[in-house]
C-alpha cells in the first residue's frame, strides 16, 4: 500500500496529523501567528490542516504549503475551498527540503515532518532560511518520556528526553516562547484514530486491492504502539524565535 495513501486514510478522523486536541492547536497557532496579515509557510504540510486553521483564525493571512504527497495536497485544496480560505492558500508538490517558495515568511511551520530534514535541528536550519526578521517557527517532534526500549528506538528512531531536546534547540540559536506537551489522552487518541481509521476503511472496502494491506498495517501499528513505545513516546510542539542570524 502506497505510504501517502495509507497516511491519508489513517488521518481521516484526525486531520491535524499530530497528537494535539483542537484546543491545543488553537493555543499553539494563537501564540505562533500574532499578525493578521502574516505570511505562513508549512514545510511538509500533508493535508495542510495547520495552515487552513491558521487562515480561518486570521482572515488577512496568506499561506504556502509544500509536501511530496500529491494526493494529500488534493484533499487540502478541496478542504481549503470548502472552508473559504482557498484563495489565500498556495500548495506546491515537491520535497520540502528542496522546493524554494518565495519568502521570507513571518511564520514557518513543520509539525511531524522532521524526518524530511534529517531531524529536528535540520528542520530548524531549513526553517531559518525562509524566516523573516522577527519571525516565528512552530515545530512539532517526538521526544522520550522515559528510557525507551531498543525496539522502540528501532521503530521510531533516535530522540532525546525533553530537557536535552530543549537544550539542543537553545544551543542552536533558538529561544522557546511557548510549548505544548501532548497529554496521555492526546497521544492515545491520536493512535486510536490512526489505527482505527485505517482498519475501518479496510473493513468497509473489502474488495479494494489495498484492503488487506491496510488492515495488516493497522494491526502492526497498534501492536508496536501498545507493546513497543506507548510508555516512552512523547510529543512536543514548540513556538520558537531565533536569537541570532
Amino acid at each position: 500500500m502506497e505510504r501517502s495513501r495509507r497516511s491519508q486514510l489513517a488521518h481521516v478522523h484526525h486531520p491535524i496529523a499530530a497528537p494535539l486536541d483542537d484546543a491545543a492547536v488553537r493555543r499553539v497557532i494563537g501564540r505562533a501567528v500574532t499578525r493578521d496579515d502574516a505570511r505562513i509557510l508549512d514545510l511538509g504540510c500533508g493535508q495542510a490542516e495547520w495552515l487552513i486553521r491558521a487562515l480561518e483564525a486570521h482572515p488577512g493571512a496568506t499561506a504556502v504549503g509544500v509536501d511530496i504527497a500529491s494526493n494529500a495536497l488534493e484533499e487540502a485544496r478541496a478542504q481549503a475551498v470548502a472552508r473559504g480560505v482557498g484563495d489565500r492558500l498556495e500548495l506546491r508538490v515537491g520535497d520540502a527540503g528542496e522546493v524554494a517558495p518565495s519568502g521570507p515568511f513571518d511564520v514557518v511551520v513543520s509539525v511531524g515532518a522532521t524526518h524530511a530534514f534529517g531531524g529536528l535541528l535540520g528542520t530548524l536550519a531549513a526553517a531559518r532560511k525562509h524566516l523573516a526578521p522577527g519571525g516565528t517557527v512552530l515545530v512539532g517532534d517526538a521526544y522520550w518520556l522515559t528510557e525507551p526500549t531498543a525496539d522502540a528506538v528501532e521503530m521510531l528512531g533516535e530522540y532525546e528526553d525533553l530537557a536535552t531536546t530543549v537544550e539542543k534547540i537553545t544551543a542552536d540559536g533558538w529561544v522557546p516562547v511557548y510549548g505544548h506537551l501532548s497529554t496521555r489522552h492526546e497521544l492515545d487518541d491520536y493512535e486510536w484514530c490512526w489505527t482505527g481509521s485505517l482498519a475501518e476503511w479496510a473493513v468497509d472496502h473489502p474488495d479494494d486491492p489495498d484492503s488487506a494491506a491496510a488492515l495488516e498495517a493497522s494491526a502492526m501499528h497498534r501492536t508496536e504502539w501498545l507493546r513497543g513505545y506507548r510508555e516512552s513516546f512523547g510529543f512536543h510542539t514548540l513556538v520558537l524565535r531565533p536569537t541570532e542570524g
